[in-house]
């Protein structure tokens, strides 16, 4: 059985309406940080279905680990905010930080980045990714707001 995450990253305290129906049909929400607000954090967490997050460098004061490893269908995840200079040790490793969509191979590891949900930068729109895991292999896919 496949499992459906909705990745996002960069809210910057702007959780947008449209993508809310969205994150409640996933079977998991992953937030790369930049929450900037207990007020998103707790929108994301209100919306029920299991949640993992990491801080960004803008989340002063919000308890969450700088850097989280999920197992999934014997898979490695590393979740982090800003890109390492130096690759984890991990299958996949998923940021945000740059506000830019990536999906880019190095090495062993596929290194992927939703974009930001909350804050359009460097000429990126508004995105967010699913990411289908399951014994058949790993999907990427960037939706824009």
């Amino acid at each position: 059985m496949s499992l459906r995450i909705a990745v996002i990253a960069d809210t910057h305290g702007h959780l947008p309406e449209k993508i809310l129906p969205h994150l409640a049909k996933a079977d998991e929400i992953w937030h790369l940080g930049d929450f900037c607000d207990l007020k998103c954090l707790s929108a994301c967490l209100a919306i029920g279905r299991p949640f993992y997050a990491v801080l960004g460098n803008n989340d002063l004061g919000l308890d969450l680990p700088e850097k989280l490893t999920l197992e999934q269908h014997g898979r490695s995840f590393c979740l982090i905010h800003i890109p390492p200079r130096h690759l984890p040790a991990c299958d996949f490793l998923l940021h945000g930080h740059t506000h830019v969509p990536r999906d880019e191979r190095v090495g062993d590891c596929r290194i992927l980045n939703p974009g930001s949900v909350g804050k359009a930068n460097k000429g990126s729109p508004a995105s967010w990714a699913w990411l289908e895991i399951g014994a058949r292999g790993v999907r990427w896919k960037i939706n824009l707001l």
